[in-house]
């Protein structure tokens, strides 16, 4: 296996413990105009970008006058009422910076909205190590179509077979199978190693991984 130098990171799930908080924003927001939902209907979805989750679980188009206001809605509540008590998982600012002194470079690939992700972003404690990210703005097709991780590994410019990505549903694996890149898993989104199936390693999230660097596919660094 080559070197790693170049590491895409998804966020939501893998580096902030966000997934529930997504999913219960859509279900309020769809209640709000109508539609309920069960929960875990909405979450087995979250990770893959909105556009996709809205008219699997109620058929609207997200691209249709109600499909808009949902999302904004969402998104609204998101922001406004769950955000401020999310919190990355314990070893991310640690991983990241650790990485990052290794000479391995650091990209951000999310299906979230470009503000919604700054603010998330802010949560790692480690953004200053970040090169860039890639929001929903950066692609035409969100997760699992492989837009925004290509757009990543573009800003990276660096060989697909230097480069991984790490991410905790099979949308990540996905997207990353379909841009020619390897996945390592995080169980801490909620997926089992099943659901991860096609990662090259998995670990329980940015913790593990870094209690395990040495033995992990990142050993070695740039």
């Amino acid at each position: 296996m080559a070197s790693i130098r170049g590491v895409i990171f998804d966020v939501d799930g893998t580096l902030i413990d966000s997934n529930d908080a997504h999913a219960r924003a859509w279900i309020d927001a769809l209640e709000e105009f109508g539609h309920k939902v069960h929960f875990e209907e909405v979450r087995r979805l979250i990770g893959m970008g909105g556009d996709k989750l809205l008219p699997k679980v109620t058929g609207i188009s997200s691209d249709s006058p109600e499909g808009k206001r949902i999302s904004g809605r969402c998104s609204e509540i998101f922001m406004k009422q769950l955000l401020p008590e999310l919190r990355a998982f314990p070893g991310t600012k640690e991983l990241l910076e650790e990485l990052h002194r290794r000479g391995i470079k650091i990209v951000i690939a999310s299906s979230a909205q470009e503000e919604k992700l700054r603010e998330l972003l802010k949560l790692t404690g480690a953004d200053g190590v970040i090169e860039s990210a890639t929001s929903s703005s950066d692609a035409e097709q969100s997760k699992p179509d492989p837009d925004i991780v290509q757009a990543a590994l573009d800003d990276l410019k660096l060989p697909p077979g230097e480069v991984v990505m790490i991410g905790d549903t099979p949308y990540d694996v996905e997207a990353a199978a379909r841009a020619g890149l390897r996945t390592i898993g995080f169980r801490s989104g909620g997926w089992t190693d099943s659901g991860l199936a096609g990662a090259i390693a998995v670990y329980d999230g940015p913790a593990d991984l870094l209690a395990h660097l040495e033995t992990s596919p990142l050993a070695g660094g740039a």
